[in-house]
């Protein structure tokens, strides 16, 4: 009998060794992954881990910038940024369905966040406080979004690649929104451009981290390229972030708030400062200026649309049941 078991878990390990080498092969060649097929647990694990924080992110990030909808200076820029925060809201909802791909579920992964368990991006635990924030999250928030996400288009998981070809597509509409409000302040009076050097002194360093720690600090990124989830590290996204920013910047005639910046002729890239890794961790978990306003915005709303979720549960099940009885 001991013999016997031995055999079978000795075939069982040689179909998973075979199944891996696929997996792999097809990696090499850049098949994509798709849900029905074969795929580790822990890249299967890895995937949920990203593809659900960066729906939690979209989910959240719809907060900063919701509550300027009312507040915005003319009739022509509420309706850009109330489409701007539908945009956000889709973005969530294609995330959430790439990631049940997986076999998740979306009530899983939304118990995750609201307990506090699952993680969102830093970025939007920072408040808004002008105008000229909202400008600004659109030009650098999204700015370094498109910069992470337009790798993730070809992710080797399908499901999520294809998703992020239209998110990337609408960020890009974005940016160019926030761009042009910061131009649009900065070509106005002393005061307004006061508020775009602020707005930009205070999410300059939030921006430049959003892209996570550094690779050194970084338990996830030597996995995720190996799988070819990610294709550049941190620390090369950061360095992109900064190349094309800076330039966006002096066009606007603002200035970086970082005395260490400076273009490296010899890299061909600029040097910049080091972020306040300790407020990054800090904010991660929790600490941050609106960590618990968001947190507590998300929780209402999901309690006040439990009567939603019931009666559309309840309707199901009428159907269901008149289906039954006519079978």
């Amino acid at each position: 009998m001991y013999t016997q078991s031995v055999e079978i878990s000795a075939a069982a390990d040689d179909e998973n060794d075979a199944r891996l080498a696929a997996f792999e092969a097809k990696l090499d060649r850049g098949i994509a992954i798709e849900a029905d097929d074969w795929m580790p647990a822990a890249y299967r694990e890895t995937l949920v881990r990203q593809i659900s924080q960066h729906a939690h992110s979209e989910y959240v990030g719809m907060l900063p910038e919701a509550n300027w909808i009312s507040r915005a200076p003319s009739l022509e820029r509420k309706c850009v940024l109330l489409a701007k925060v539908q945009d956000e809201a889709g973005h969530a909802l294609y995330l959430y369905s790439a990631a049940e791909t997986l076999g998740t579920s979306r009530d899983e992964m939304l118990a995750a966040l609201l307990s506090g368990r699952a993680k969102y991006s830093s970025i939007f635990n920072y408040p808004t406080l002008t105008w000229a924030d909202v400008g600004t999250i659109g030009w650098l928030v999204d700015g370094a979004a498109i910069i992470n996400q337009v790798p993730l288009t070809r992710c080797s998981y399908g499901p999520y690649a294809r998703a992020m070809v239209r998110v990337c597509k609408e960020e890009s509409f974005h940016q160019r929104q926030g761009f042009d409000v910061l131009a649009t302040l900065c070509s106005g009076t002393p005061e307004q451009r006061a508020l775009a050097q602020d707005a930009l002194d205070r999410w300059w360093w939030p921006a430049v981290m959003m892209f996570g720690p550094p690779d050194a600090q970084s338990s996830h990124n030597e996995r995720s390229m190996r799988w070819k989830i990610k294709h550049f590290t941190n620390d090369e996204l950061r360095q992109r972030f900064v190349d094309q920013t800076v330039p966006q910047a002096a066009h606007l005639g603002l200035t970086i708030p970082d005395p260490a910046l400076r273009f490296n002729a010899e890299r061909g890239h600029y040097d910049f400062g080091t972020p306040n890794w300790d407020e990054f961790f800090a904010v991660l978990r929790g600490g941050g200026p609106c960590n618990r306003e968001r947190l507590g915005a998300r929780v209402a709303a999901h309690d006040d649309g439990a009567w939603v979720r019931a009666a559309a549960a309840a309707h199901a099940l009428k159907r269901a049941e008149r289906a039954t009885s006519v079978a």
